[in-house]
């Protein structure tokens, strides 16, 4: 799976914990763990949310590569 979000590396740049950041969002630290794995991605609203704890804008969150989609499956 591709990495969508940066939530792993933005954590680490503002020295936080995903245990910290669990209780701040009142989630699950399951659940912060695999966005940070990007095995599952927060809806757009829990992404607002996040943004603002961590003093970013959204588009600091979202992985700028290029490459991220599988593009084997066209859409007509």
């Amino acid at each position: 799976m591709a990495d969508i979000n940066r939530l792993k590396v933005v954590l680490v740049e503002k020295k936080k914990t995903s245990k910290w950041f669990a209780d701040q969002l009142g989630k699950d630290p399951a659940t912060v763990s695999k966005w940070c794995t990007n095995s599952s991605q927060p809806d757009l609203n829990t992404l607002t949310k996040i943004a603002f704890l961590l003093g970013i804008e959204v588009k600091d969150l979202i992985n700028k590569n290029e490459h991220i989609y599988d593009n084997s499956e066209t859409v007509q």
